[in-house]
């Protein structure tokens, strides 16, 4: 029973992981019309790139067995998330470009560097101990990303850059494959996704309490705006304090 149970979570967790892959469709579909990146941050998908090459790396049979499922979605992740930075690259403002690609670099020469140690220089346990290790701190990472994004929601009472489902799939994929590692008492998969679970939880919340607001910078511009209009046609503006009629 229990490694059937463990079987299904993992199928849960394959399923949730690929709705939370494909979840930024819409943001970057948005992002290729405008042909602008506006104010979304490009880290959490290079992050998330450097994160599934780690765990497709970390549940290969040579690694670690019986993680085949986690190395099989990891894998495909890695592909539209690759896709993901490469639109990114293309439309983001010269300087967020250059930091994107500074990154990217970055997460393909640790890839490497933890792929080349684990062939050539460990074996056995210490090969499992090591990719775990290098892929739960990266997990972490990637799960913590959002952060910014987070902290602006919070900064502008608004979740316009915060996307639902995004957010959505983060709680659901976390939870599926933190049970998936209990349940194989894995805690290089328990560990990093239970932090994912709790984190997509915190951003479902502030979605809750913030999913009515309008952005107060749009706000602003949208008043001024009349306030323009009003000089234009000769209409008082009316002073801070008078009644409404």
């Amino acid at each position: 029973m229990k490694d059937i149970a463990h079987f299904v979570f993992g199928i849960f967790g394959n399923g949730f992981a690929l709705f939370l892959f494909l979840a930024p469709v819409i943001t970057f579909r948005r992002i290729i019309t405008k042909r602008s990146t506006e104010q979304f941050s490009g880290i959490p998908y290079v992050m998330t790139l450097l994160n599934c090459l780690l765990s497709a790396w970390y549940g290969l049979p040579f690694v670690s067995p019986h993680n085949l499922l986690v190395s099989t979605i990891n894998g495909t992740g890695a592909a539209i998330e690759s896709i993901y930075v490469l639109i990114f690259l293309i439309f983001a403002p010269k300087k967020e470009k250059a930091k994107i690609f500074s990154l990217f670099g970055l997460v393909i020469t640790l890839f490497a560097a933890v792929v080349l140690v684990s062939l050539f220089a460990l074996h056995g346990p210490k090969r499992k101990l090591f990719c775990g290790l290098a892929a739960t701190i990266f997990s972490i990472i990637m799960y913590a990303s959002p952060l910014t994004i987070i902290r602006l929601v919070i900064k502008t009472k608004s979740v316009e850059f915060m996307p639902f489902f995004l957010s959505l799939f983060v709680f659901l994929c976390g939870t599926s494959w933190f049970v998936f590692g209990l349940l194989g008492k894995d805690p290089f998969v328990a560990i990093p996704n239970g932090f994912g679970s709790g984190l997509g939880a915190v951003q479902l919340i502030l979605y809750a309490i913030y999913h009515d607001n309008k952005d107060p910078r749009k706000k602003d511009v949208s008043d001024a705006s009349l306030e323009m209009k009003d000089v234009e046609n000769g209409k008082p503006q009316k002073a801070v304090g008078d009644e409404q009629v």
